[in-house]
């Protein structure tokens, strides 16, 4: 064996003078000293030894089991419950969460409410806002510091990122002043110095981080458990515009005739019974953990702008000329898409009243977020969708003259994903939606979506998670990206007029296991990294097909429904997901989570041998991975006269062609091999056909069908 001599590396910590140093930690310096070089001669002389051919090293035999089909010979284990971390149990000590899946009966999260007033000067392409947060602390702790989340930090120079770019660098967000409960922070104050005794008393409130994208303000009066309290912060943020942005978010305007800000004013972090503080720096890719409350926000822009945002417009007498609002009034009263503000009625005088300050004012109820968009020469559109229970609600499109083509079925399509998911999960709960043009096309707020026709339905869908249902989506974006694209695969189908289908999908992932960046619960997504994509988005519509071909694709989207229900305008967490599912379902699913979300197993299923035993027939089912799954057979039988029997865990599809089924449990045994049994009478079998809608992951699919000889 060969030891490289560059790899070799040692460091001596030498900022200490030798001569300061007591006789005995000399003596302990020295020795380490010297024991550091024995190393280091030890290892030249074995390596220059071993490179002329004179050492003889004997290595270990090599266990040749790990290096079969995952010990596909030998017998498994077949672990039956997941993981429960330490912040999912101290939950459930406090009593804030239930191993039903439910919220406890100590459940509490902070609520936040913000009133802020902004002004954009498209000629710096800089807001300008001040804001106070009333931070409602209805948790029993009390608060000792606060986190501030200050995401336009990333445009500066010399803060972390993940795969996305910046258009362009800028001064990110630069706070001028905090004020907590009436005292001034002083923003310049240090830290003060760690005693020899440990943590001293906090005599002055400090801030630090300031210039990342996460800020902490240690408290000298700390916020007393279930009290609220007022944060007041000036500041101010240039919107990055340019070519070079990669990834959403990145670039927030289009030269000075749009701009999109989205993440663009100073928010109080999320603080939760798991972990308390979320302290995840923002690093582009991953989205968003918010607490809800409400936003009271007025935005000033020059004169004939136009803008558009969460919430509802209050002030749209003073804004607004009489023909606009009669339009916007005209929209809830027929399916045809309406023209609010047409190409030429853009401006002051025209569409817009003429005033002192050009300030729009919106009050947003119960959200998460505020996000909005302006330009001077937006068009505006809108129609109506029809909500169960709720009646019907503005669906408003704010565009570029240039770019109406891209949102000639945005209005449509807006429509029905409204409609579908109301039915699907629960009935959307704003008061409107709106569609904003700019560059970014993808992105999703309460009551917006940055996006034209292309991802409408997508975008839409976040209005119920996050939206209305807070997942973390910092940490487990699966929760949120990978419900939405399982649902967009229902609601396309239903735009179409046919069935759902989701098989295959379960069996794709066969071909993907094995790989260890993917393990949704294994990784926070906001560490993801190049697989970031599929364990956020891919995985989960793969694992809902897996599981709808365990309990039952119907019964499977009725508990997911449930579960939105129970937790609307809370913050589930996975475990709380999965044993709701488990309790609604009826069935302990336990095994199937630990495998998709904690593992990148799969079944590998196969038909090993087939053999006739009078009349009946004898069928060895092998499954090679680590993961368990129901056998489900597809039997086809020849033509004849022979009558074919029933057998209970069967249902015959038609006259030649029957589905059997045998639940996960026959694998608990540890066993890899399966000994299904077919008793259906005379008639030959032609073909079996293990798995044959797909929904069990399996890397080869051709060892799945028998055909009669």
């Amino acid at each position: 064996m060969i030891i490289p001599i560059k790899k070799v590396k040692f460091q001596l910590n030498t900022t200490v003078k030798y001569s300061e140093m007591s006789a005995n930690l000399r003596l302990v310096f020295r020795n380490k000293y010297l024991m550091k070089l024995k190393i280091i001669v030890g290892l030249l002389f074995l390596s220059c030894y071993s490179v002329f051919g004179q050492a003889q090293i004997t290595e270990a035999p090599l266990n040749t089991t790990i290096l079969n089909d995952s010990g596909a010979l030998q017998k498994r284990a077949i672990r039956k419950n997941i993981p429960l971390t330490n912040s999912i149990q101290k939950a459930y000590k406090a009593g804030t969460r239930d191993v039903s899946g439910r919220p406890g009966p100590n459940y509490w999260q902070l609520k936040t409410d913000y009133s802020i007033n902004a002004n954009l000067n498209p000629e710096t392409q800089t807001i300008t806002g001040s804001e106070t947060i009333a931070l409602h602390n209805n948790s029993g702790d009390k608060l000792n510091q606060i986190v501030l989340r200050l995401d336009h930090n990333i445009y500066r120079p010399r803060v972390p990122r993940g795969f996305s770019v910046p258009a362009e660098t800028t001064g990110g967000m630069v706070v001028t002043r905090i004020k907590i409960n009436g005292t001034e922070i002083d923003l310049k104050a240090s830290p003060p110095r760690q005693s020899s005794q440990g943590q001293q008393k906090i005599e002055k409130s400090f801030a630090v981080g300031l210039d990342q994208t996460v800020a902490t303000v240690v408290l000298a009066k700390p916020i007393d458990a279930r009290s609220v309290a007022t944060i007041d912060i000036d500041w101010h943020t240039k919107l990055p515009g340019g070519e070079g942005g990669q990834g959403h978010r990145m670039t927030q305007r289009w030269e000075s005739k749009l701009f999109q800000p989205t993440q663009w004013y100073p928010r109080l972090a999320k603080y939760d019974d798991l972990r308390g503080w979320d302290t995840n720096v923002y690093l582009g890719p991953s989205e968003f953990y918010n607490n809800f409350g409400g936003f009271d926000v007025k935005i000033e822009v020059p004169a004939g702008w136009l803008v558009s945002g969460t919430g509802v417009l209050q002030n749209a007498r003073e804004a607004l000329a009489p023909f606009v609002r009669e339009r916007l009034a005209s929209a809830l009263k027929t399916d045809a898409e309406v023209m609010i503000i047409k190409e030429g009625e853009r401006g002051v005088g025209k569409a817009l009243l003429p005033r002192n300050k050009n300030v729009w004012h919106f009050l947003a109820e119960e959200v998460n977020d505020f996000a909005w968009a302006t330009s001077n020469q937006f068009v505006w559109r809108s129609t109506r969708a029809n909500i169960p229970n709720k009646g019907y609600v503005p669906v408003h499109m704010f565009y570029l003259p240039e770019r109406a083509n891209l949102f000639k079925n945005a209005g449509k399509n807006a429509r029905h994903a409204l409609e579908f998911y109301s039915k699907l999960l629960i009935p959307y709960a704003f008061p409107q939606l709106t569609l904003q043009d700019g560059p970014s096309a993808g992105m999703e707020y309460p009551m917006v979506i940055n996006s034209n026709q292309g991802a409408a339905d997508h975008e839409t869908f976040h209005q119920w998670i996050p939206m209305m249902m807070g997942t973390n989506e910092t940490r487990y974006g699966w929760m949120d990206e990978g419900f939405n694209q399982y649902s967009n695969i229902l609601s396309d189908a239903d735009a179409r007029g046919k069935p759902f289908n989701i098989d295959r999908l379960g069996q794709q992932y066969g071909s993907i296991s094995g790989n260890e960046d993917e393990p949704m619960m294994m990784w926070n997504a906001n560490y993801g990294g190049t697989f970031y994509g599929f364990q956020t988005y891919g995985k989960t519509m793969m694992m809902f097909s897996m599981l709808g071909g365990v309990v039952g694709d119907n019964a499977m989207n009725a508990a997911i429904k449930k579960y939105m229900e129970t937790w609307k305008f809370k913050h589930p967490s996975p475990w709380d997901f999965t044993f709701f599912m488990n309790k609604e379902l009826g069935r302990d699913l336990n095994w199937f989570w630990y495998y998709w979300l904690f593992t990148t197993e799969s079944v590998n299923g196969s038909i090993n041998n087939v053999t006739a035993q009078g009349e009946k027939t004898q069928i060895t089912i092998h499954q090679a991975g680590e993961m368990p799954s129901p056998v489900i057979l597809k039997v086809e039988f020849a033509d004849g006269n022979e009558k074919i029997k029933s057998m209970p865990n069967a249902k015959m599809v038609d006259d030649k062609t029957a589905i059997v089924k045998w639940n996960e449990d026959v694998w608990f045994n540890g066993n890899r091999d399966f000994q299904a049994t077919l008793d259906f009478g005379k008639r030959p079998i032609k073909k079996i056909t293990l798995d044959p809608f797909g929904r069990f992951p399996d890397s080869e699919t051709k060892d799945n069908v028998w055909t009669s000889k």
